[in-house]
């Protein structure tokens, strides 16, 4: 079947997108987040008014949506109408929501260690090693290529991570030689970790199945998914007193704010720190009241 035809005002969208280097992912989101809108409309995007971007707003809150796909919609909106329709009034009509922060789930070492031992094969177990022993992201664990490891100068090259860009984290000996081990049962070719079909990556669903699967062989009593490894990568580091800057440099976060999150959930820096009311009792001599 032939596909339909390319709409002036999508073809146009997506130039403007294409033009400003956004990433595929997020020409498809846009792109999927205005033909919601139009759906919602009954009409094409391009006739819709102020009055209309609000009454999709409140349809979008009124159904449940979550904070994220709310500013993702609020994000597409202001950039079709700004961008592509020249319509910059877009901004005074709309509003990000603030989302409030919670706590990340962080695994304390002994349940991290009984994770990766649990872990359903060498394959999930190399992969998810790598989300906990280099802090990265899931998506950027499933990107990673057998040349991505550099072996010589024991560095993990990022490629493409969050936000298009390339950063370096380090490769322990224990996960170089786990990785080995992978590779030499394996024999990956292009991809570190292939999918089922070995021409595609492992997806992110898959290994998060598997932290699933893992953590419950663990027994590990907490909600725990392949980020809560990287959450845990950079609370441990930081209760090593690794610079706070350089753990932030690790993560690939753009703001130090981000990484300053990790702070909250040091609890074992956090423990060893002394009040200053020890400081004062510690003066007075014993059974002497304060003055």
């Amino acid at each position: 079947m032939a596909e339909a035809a390319t709409s002036p005002l999508r073809q146009r969208m997506i130039e403007d997108m294409t033009i400003r280097n956004l990433a595929p992912k997020t020409q498809q989101g846009y792109i999927r987040t205005i033909k919601n809108f139009a759906v919602f409309l009954g009409r094409s995007p391009d006739t819709a008014s102020f009055e209309d971007v609000r009454r999709y707003q409140l349809h979008l809150a009124a159904s449940g949506v979550g904070v994220p796909t709310l500013n993702h919609s609020v994000a597409t909106l202001r950039f079709f109408f700004k961008v592509t329709l020249g319509r910059r009034e877009i901004e005074d009509h709309t509003q990000f929501v603030h989302k409030p922060r919670k706590l990340p789930v962080v695994l304390s070492p002994e349940e991290v260690a009984r994770l990766l031992g649990a872990a359903p094969g060498l394959k999930y177990k190399a992969a998810l090693s790598v989300a906990y022993g280099a802090g990265l992201r899931v998506s950027e664990v499933a990107a990673l290529k057998v040349s991505d490891i550099d072996s010589q100068r024991m560095l993990i090259r990022v490629e493409q991570g969050k936000g298009r860009k390339d950063r370096y984290v380090m490769l322990s000996p224990h996960l170089l030689e786990l990785l080995r081990a992978w590779w030499k049962a394996a024999r990956p070719q292009g991809w570190l970790f292939p999918g089922q079909n070995r021409v595609n990556p492992l997806t992110a669903r898959q290994l998060a199945r598997a932290c699933h699967s893992a953590t419950q062989m663990a027994e590990i009593g907490k909600r725990v998914s392949p980020h809560t490894l990287r959450h845990s990568f950079a609370t441990h580091l930081l209760e090593q007193n690794v610079d706070i800057r350089v753990i932030q440099v690790l993560l690939g976060h753009a703001k130090l704010d981000t990484t300053a999150l990790y702070t909250r959930v040091a609890t074992k820096t956090i423990r060893e720190i002394i009040s200053p009311l020890d400081h004062i009792t510690a003066k007075l001599k014993p059974g002497e009241p304060p003055a």
